[in-house]
């Protein structure tokens, strides 16, 4: 079965078909840059633009890059203040005339992961860590997304947020090696350990296929793995995440 996953970010929405019995991407990622202003009218435009790239007709899974209950923007983060409040899969299907499946980009990330990664067939609370220009998580138990679980919203010291801190952008902004960058992360993560403690964490994004320049810097008792999937892991978890809800309908 084909599925359309779309991928939405700050600086680009990227789209491709995936297959769902396997998770394999079976055509090469569209990618559209993100309108400046990054504003809902506009955004959705270029989904459109995605969907229509592939002359797809079904149930189209998006991954959004902040949170989202049952459909609904609950805080606009990079983008536009006008998306808060934003029914985003009436926005999406209202423009392009397909039925839509919205989940925070973390949690498709995860389901990615627990649907055709290393994660698939893990019991117990499972935790996948993006580590980006924020850090982003998503929760399963026993395989069933518990939604929205933002453990990088975290307050710490002088910062808003932890992932100010210790998210891969902190490295870049202050030109952190690996190992200093490292001591910052497992911090984070010594956090999470105390908070709901995982059963074992998988960590995805950009930093992750570096995971041996930092894996000597955590020290938490939680195993912690790289996930395998990293950039298409977004596009196809968003896919996943419309074939699993429209299975349950």
């Amino acid at each position: 079965m084909e599925v359309l996953g779309i991928d939405i970010g700050g600086s680009g929405i990227k789209g491709a078909l995936v297959n769902s019995e396997t998770g394999e991407m079976l055509t090469k990622r569209h990618r559209i840059p993100t309108p400046e202003g990054r504003k809902p009218k506009d955004m959705a435009r270029v989904v459109n633009e995605i969907v229509k790239h592939f002359d797809y007709k079904g149930h189209v899974g998006v991954g959004f890059p902040t949170v989202i209950k049952k459909g609904i923007c609950k805080s606009p983060g990079n983008l536009h203040k006008k998306w808060l409040g934003t029914n985003v899969e009436k926005l999406f299907e209202k423009e392009t005339g397909l039925d839509f499946t919205v989940i925070n980009d973390a949690d498709a990330a995860g389901f990615a992961t627990m649907n055709y990664g290393i994660g698939k067939g893990k019991e117990g609370l499972v935790l996948m860590i993006t580590i980006g220009t924020g850090l982003g998580s998503g929760a399963f138990l026993d395989g069933e997304l518990i939604p929205n679980f933002e453990m990088g919203q975290i307050p710490y010291k002088k910062y808003k947020k932890i992932e100010l801190w210790a998210a891969g952008s902190a490295m870049d902004r202050e030109e952190l090696t690996y190992q200093k960058w490292g001591k910052r992360f497992n911090k984070f993560l010594q956090y999470v350990e105390l908070i709901v403690a995982p059963d074992l964490i998988i960590l995805g994004g950009g930093a992750s296929k570096d995971f041996n320049q930092f894996k000597s810097c955590i020290t938490i008792e939680t195993p912690v793995i790289p996930a395998e999937l990293r950039n298409s892991a977004g596009i196809v978890g968003a896919a996943a995440a419309a074939v699993h809800k429209t299975s349950k309908t």
